[in-house]
């Protein structure tokens, strides 16, 4: 059975990404009943600290030595986390702005599965190539301000660039973004960019 891989960065099961989230999925398994979700909270994961045996281990497949066995214990948690994602035909994170980039938990994840080796390699002549199959991802980002059409009120989004790139780098080029903002304000202004996202993300549900 396909899976779709869900990515949940919200500690809020009541939160504006969260919402998006349900939204897009129930129209997508409408559309593919035959499809699976697989649902990582990391909220409720155990991510591991990178330090130690994990980080010793990331240094040893750089220098091209052979894993410990404490080191091979700790890289199979990576391992294991990065195969959960490449087992998914689709892939969805949900996920809010946090002082203008991702949660720590959601860079936490990112830091554990983007090992060389594993999510990618180094080749002398053509740099860092990605390992991972490119596939249909989604990223539903949700802000207290409204970021659509650039900056907001002098800020700066580095959530969608950052996310942008450590995807592609692993190999997930074919990402789409629908934003969900302002979150925060006026409830006329909230309540319409909220019917805006949820429109958007159904319709990208259909084809996704």
């Amino acid at each position: 059975m396909p899976k779709l891989f869900h990515l949940v960065a919200s500690p809020r099961a009541d939160s504006e990404s969260s919402a998006g989230a349900r939204v897009f999925l129930d129209r997508f398994m409408q559309a593919r009943p035959g499809f699976d979700i697989d649902e990582m909270n990391l909220w409720r994961e155990n991510l591991p600290e990178f330090d130690g045996e994990i980080l010793q281990a990331k240094y040893a497949r750089m220098g091209g030595r052979d894993f410990t066995e404490g080191q091979r214990a700790a890289f199979a948690v990576a391992e294991r986390m990065a195969v959960r994602l490449d087992l998914a035909e689709r892939v969805v994170i949900s996920t809010p702005m946090w002082n203008f980039g991702i949660p720590y938990k959601l860079k936490h994840w990112f830091d554990i599965i983007n090992q060389p080796g594993l999510t990618f390699r180094f080749d002398l002549a053509r740099g860092y190539l990605p390992l991972l199959k490119d596939r249909p991802t989604l990223v539903i980002l949700a802000s207290g301000g409204d970021f659509t059409t650039g900056m907001s009120r002098g800020r700066i989004d580095l959530a969608t660039p950052y996310l942008r790139e450590a995807l592609r780098f692993m190999g997930l080029q074919d990402v789409r973004f629908v934003a969900i903002g302002p979150t925060s304000g006026p409830a006329d202004h909230t309540g319409a960019a909220r019917e805006r996202a949820h429109k958007r993300l159904i319709e990208l549900a259909v084809q996704f």
